[in-house]
């Protein structure tokens, strides 16, 4: 009864929220084991260069996954369907289990647990959200989405506290790495049947489609992009700002994988890394994303990020350790998910709702993959070249990263400059309108 009262819960909605709740902990469990001990075992291999395709080849998929996503999410009945995507990959994982039985290259299985956990992070909230928007009404949304969102956080600690433990764990018992993947398994079949009893009786409500091509939605979409110059140059700054982002990542692995050599040291590593990461972020997210936000205004926010950016490429380049490697990746990652994010996500709510879905897929997907499968391929074509010449070329795609940097701050200071007469444009006029506009001026908007 007291939970009830602290969580404001009425009726059944306890047992709901637990369930989805649940679900939603499990995959970022399992989605942290799977992305923490899949780049530990690849780069153990000494792989660390060739991690650039794995990063192309994920966000292809993850560009795919969102072309797809209007036809996975509105063809299908939502329960159903999350509860599909659970079994889903409780059998991939039971797949990957079997391609270490049967002796896969080492590089491959890894390569395709990493790829997985960025499915997991993509595909399983997409849906997840979806359907628990059908399932509650916006008073409760307010209401019980900060509860449910609650577990997701804890998921993340649990699967990044058994991925740093599991190494000494298992070395003792003599069990062998791959072995978590049972784990996994285990843990969305649970999943499943969960899902499966409470959302078994729960109506859902029906939402009415419109129908479009994938050729019709980019179309809009763009378009939208192409004629508001602050959400024009918001795009160019995410393009750089995502090759700026890959490079850094790339070499933050370069450098830790050359001191954390074996799978279990780096797997601890990176565990603690994680962890720490995400301390971090909840608490600068909680403090000071909000006050900012608050303060400033929303176009300023977009100055943070690409000053990290240069600040850690420049880092780099300048100090070769492992510290500053650690540092730069570090700040990069944090300032992107908390100040960044928060400030994309509320300016991209500036856009009318009738449009709001497009602009946001190709921000939130198309902008951010490019950038991405461009900065890997970049990095890895200088990264081949000094292969063949037998030299260190990191000079070069760190000096990119850092050049990236400053395209996104002259881009943000166009954004900035551009903003009051891109909230003039036509496109956005239904946000212009006041919250108390008349019946009539709704009916004739």
């Amino acid at each position: 009864m007291k939970a009830f009262e602290i969580f404001r819960l009425k009726g059944k909605e306890g047992a709901l929220v637990a369930a989805l709740g649940f679900a939603l902990m499990i995959n970022a469990m399992a989605m942290q084991i799977s992305g923490i001990v899949g780049i530990s075992g690849f780069l153990s291999g000494d792989n660390v260069n060739q991690i650039l395709i794995v990063m192309a080849v994920d966000y292809g998929l993850i560009m795919l996954i969102g072309s797809l996503q209007s036809v996975i999410i509105d063809k299908f009945n939502r329960a159903t369907l999350i509860q599909w995507i659970t079994m889903i990959f409780a059998f991939s994982f039971i797949v990957l289990r079997f391609m270490f039985l049967i002796k896969a290259p080492s590089w491959l299985n890894y390569a395709a647990m990493y790829i997985l956990s960025e499915q997991q992070f993509v595909l399983f909230p997409l849906v997840f959200w979806v359907l628990a928007n059908d399932i509650f009404n916006i008073a409760q949304a307010k209401r019980l989405f900060p509860l449910i969102s609650g577990w997701n956080f804890i998921g993340k600690l649990l699967g990044i506290g058994i991925a740093a433990l599991s190494p000494a764990i298992f070395l003792r018992l003599e069990i062998k790495p791959e072995e978590i993947l049972l784990l996994n398994v285990a843990v969305y079949m649970i999943a499943f049947m969960v899902l499966f009893t409470a959302l078994r009786d729960v109506e859902i409500r029906k939402t009415v489609q419109k129908g479009e091509s994938l050729k019709e939605t980019l179309s809009e979409g763009w378009d939208f992009v192409r004629n508001v110059p602050a959400f024009k140059y918001l795009m160019y700054a995410i393009l750089a700002l995502t090759i700026a982002d890959t490079i850094i990542e790339f070499r933050f692995l370069v450098v830790t994988d050359q001191v954390f050599i074996t799978q279990a040291a780096y797997q601890t590593f990176f565990s603690i890394y994680r962890l720490a990461l995400t301390l971090a972020a909840l608490l600068v997210q909680a403090f000071v994303t909000g006050y900012l936000i608050k303060q400033m205004q929303i176009k300023s926010t977009f100055y943070f990020f690409p000053i990290a950016a240069v600040a850690g490429a420049t880092g780099m380049l300048l100090v070769p350790g492992v510290g500053v490697a650690v540092a730069a990746m570090a700040a990069v990652k944090l300032v992107r998910d908390t100040v960044h994010e928060s400030g994309r996500a509320s300016f991209l709510g500036l856009v009318p709702e009738e449009r709001r879905g497009r602009v946001s897929t190709m921000f939130e997907t198309y902008f951010n993959s490019a950038g991405t499968i461009l900065g890997a391929l970049v990095a890895l074509l200088i990264v081949t070249l000094g292969v063949r010449s037998g030299e260190d070329f990191s000079l070069y795609y760190l000096g990119i990263a850092a050049l990236a940097g400053l395209f996104a701050l002259w881009s943000a200071f166009n954004l900035s400059r551009h903003y009051d007469t891109s909230m003039l444009n036509w496109r956005l006029k239904r946000r212009q309108r006041h919250t108390n506009a008349s019946l009539l001026d709704k009916l004739t908007d």
